[in-house]
C-alpha cells in the first residue's frame, strides 16, 4: 500500500492499541507511529519480531486483572493516555450453530470482545475527562449486523453489544471532551482469518478454499472483490483519531468493500 506523509499530526500523543502485535492491530499501531504518536501495544504473546517503536505490555485482556495491569502500567509510565484503540477481538468457538456452543464459549467470547474494551475504557476515561481530551476507538465488525450463525454466533452478538455500548458511551462522554467512535470492518485478510478458515474447513471436512467460498457466500459476496488489507483499516483509524476528525463522534464507520447489502 502506498505510504503517505502524516506531518507528525499525532506528535506528543500517547496511544494504546490492544491486540497490536499482528493483523489489523499491528497495522494500526504502525500507522499511529508514522503520524508521530508514542504507541503502546498489548497482547498475550510478544510480537514475532521485536520493534523498538512500540512499548509492549504482555497481558491477557480477557481477564479483569489483565486489563488492570495494562491500565496501571500505562498511567504509571506515561501519566496519561490520549488515544485508546480497542482492537482486541476474535472468535475461536466451534462451528455448528447454537447447539455446538456451551457457556464457556459464550463467556470467553464476551470477555475478549466486549468486557475487555469496557474495562479499559473505565480505567482510562477519568484522566481523559479531567483533561477534556481523548479519543476512544472500538473495533467492531459487520457481523454485528450481518451475523454468521453457523460459525461465529457469540462473536457477532458481542460485537453488536460493543456497537451499542460505544454509542451510549459517546453520548455520555463527548460533552466532557472525549470522542468515542466505532469502526466495523468486513473480512480482513490476516493470519487469524486464515486460521479461522482452517478451523471451519476441519469442522466441515472440506478444503480451505471451500470454506472461504462458503464465508463469501454467507456474506452475500464482496462487491470490491477481495477482503480488506489491514493497512486499509489502519488508514481509517489513523484519520479518525487525528485532529482532522475532531467533529466526528458517536458514529459507526463501516469498511467492508460494500459487503453489507443495505444502507
Amino acid at each position: 500500500m502506498e505510504q503517505f506523509k502524516f506531518n507528525n499530526e499525532l506528535s506528543g500523543k500517547i496511544a494504546l492499541v490492544t491486540g497490536g502485535t499482528k493483523g489489523a492491530g499491528k497495522a494500526i499501531a504502525e500507522r499511529l507511529v508514522q503520524a508521530g504518536a508514542t504507541v503502546i501495544i498489548t497482547a498475550r504473546n510478544a510480537p514475532e519480531q521485536e520493534n523498538s517503536n512500540f512499548h509492549f505490555i504482555p497481558s491477557d485482556l480477557s481477564k479483569a486483572e489483565g486489563s488492570q495491569k495494562v491500565i496501571s502500567e500505562v498511567l504509571s509510565t506515561y501519566g496519561r493516555l490520549d488515544i485508546l484503540v480497542n482492537n482486541l477481538g476474535g472468535s475461536s468457538t466451534p462451528a455448528g450453530g447454537f447447539s455446538a456452543l456451551n457457556d464457556q464459549d459464550w463467556i470467553s467470547t464476551l470477555q475478549a470482545n466486549l468486557l475487555a474494551p469496557v474495562r479499559l475504557d473505565r480505567g482510562f476515561l477519568p484522566q481523559m475527562i479531567d483533561r477534556k481530551s481523548g479519543v476512544i476507538i472500538h473495533i467492531a465488525s459487520i457481523q454485528a449486523i450481518l451475523p454468521l450463525y453457523d460459525s461465529t454466533l457469540p462473536y457477532a452478538a458481542a460485537k453488536a453489544g460493543l456497537i451499542n455500548y460505544s454509542k451510549s458511551l459517546s453520548n455520555e462522554v463527548t460533552p466532557k471532551g472525549v470522542r468515542v467512535l466505532t469502526v466495523s470492518p468486513g473480512w480482513i485478510n490476516t493470519t487469524a482469518s486464515i486460521a479461522w478458515l482452517g478451523e471451519i474447513a476441519r469442522n466441515a471436512n472440506s478444503t480451505v478454499e471451500e470454506a472461504q467460498q462458503g464465508v463469501v457466500d454467507a456474506l452475500g459476496g464482496i462487491p470490491y472483490g477481495r477482503p480488506a488489507k489491514p493497512e486499509e483499516v489502519a488508514e481509517l483509524v489513523g484519520f479518525l483519531v487525528s485532529p482532522r476528525a475532531n467533529y466526528l463522534t458517536g458514529t459507526n464507520f463501516v469498511i467492508d468493500g460494500g459487503t453489507v447489502p443495505t444502507i
